[in-house]
């Protein structure tokens, strides 16, 4: 890669962090990535700061998966972003019910944490207290949406794609389900067994995760071998899974809901939607934020899976439009 998109990854040891209901932990473990050249104002803040939000079963090397919107060659190399990708709370290798070993006594957290531990992050890492923008995806989409109604301050634009602002009916029960499916078996509650039935519970969930991936489309387009192979391929990826991660990430999702503070984000916002997606619709996650938001672009793609797709003609223009005026 060329000096200014060289990838640079690195962990970092945060002093403390207090959860929203006060619990604190100290020596919190973050593990993040960074590409480009950070910009300073002449005060000393970076002003080109480019924030990544992963999906639920990805990490901050999902950032990479993003190469042609941000590597040496893409459509934005000559924009100048400074791009930090953070693995959440929760999900190791940052701080999680299994990398601090706390396992059920590691603290409950919601989404508001998981965004409150990313600011803490880079105020103690990069003094920096303003981003310029979001990217974010699936689960990384609720950290961004969370962000910009508590702190609309905090950000110039947002870009979110598969994802909502709340968590309701048919998500509402695939998460209670996976709720279910973990506290079912009785070898959860005993933290000195990683049995073959977690192991079991682990490749259920993940079978479930997996038919949330893709479109109605797509789906219907493979073949049963096709599917039987992206499955396995997926839950096998997916199979060393920390139960107790897992289980707090679930919750977290399960109370997610920033519905009623939509009005208060001031970011330029452009929202990425599939017509054809097979666990977000226009009708309910789309369409509303048209009354929500003031500063608002939808883009609409049909059946392909916009960030991770092979063909990157359909959204080139839209993006490069959109980022214009905040090129550094």
């Amino acid at each position: 890669m060329s000096g200014n998109f060289r990838f640079s990854y690195d962990k970092y040891i945060m002093k403390e962090f207090e959860f929203d209901y006060g619990r604190v932990l100290d020596n919190l473990q973050v593990e993040y990535a960074t590409r480009g050249t950070p910009k300073y104002d002449d005060d000393g803040n970076i002003i080109n700061a480019f924030i990544f939000c992963h999906r639920f079963n990805g990490d901050y090397s999902s950032f990479d998966e993003l190469s042609h919107l941000i590597g040496p060659d893409s459509i934005l190399s000559d924009y100048n972003f400074f791009y930090i990708s953070i693995t959440s709370l929760g999900f190791p290798e940052s701080s999680s019910p299994s990398t601090t070993n706390l396992k059920q006594d590691f603290p409950q957290y919601s989404i508001k944490d998981c965004v409150n531990f990313k600011r803490r992050f880079l105020a103690e890492k990069f003094n920096i207290t303003k981003v310029l923008g979001i990217l974010a995806v699936g689960f990384g989409g609720y950290e961004a949406y969370t962000w910009a109604c508590e702190y609309p301050d905090e950000m110039e634009f947002l870009i979110i794609g598969h994802s909502s602002f709340k968590t309701n009916g048919q998500r509402y029960i695939s998460h209670k389900v996976i709720d279910s499916m973990i506290s079912s078996s009785d070898d959860y509650y005993d933290e000195d067994i990683y049995s073959h039935s977690i192991s079991r519970v682990i490749v259920s969930i993940n079978r479930l995760i997996f038919s949330q991936q893709f479109s109605k489309k797509l789906f219907n387009d493979l073949t049963l071998n096709e599917i039987d192979s992206l499955m396995d391929e997926f839950v096998d990826e997916g199979l060393f899974t920390d139960i107790y991660d897992l289980k707090f990430r679930n919750d977290a999702i399960l109370s997610y809901n920033v519905e009623d503070k939509l009005t208060n984000i001031k970011a330029k916002t452009l929202i990425v939607s599939d017509l054809d997606s097979s666990y977000y619709s226009l009708e309910f996650d789309t369409e509303p934020l048209k009354d929500k938001i003031e500063n608002l672009s939808i883009f609409i793609f049909d059946g392909k899976d916009f960030f991770f797709s092979d063909d990157y003609s359909l959204f080139f223009n839209v993006f490069k439009e959109f980022l214009e005026e905040f090129k550094v």
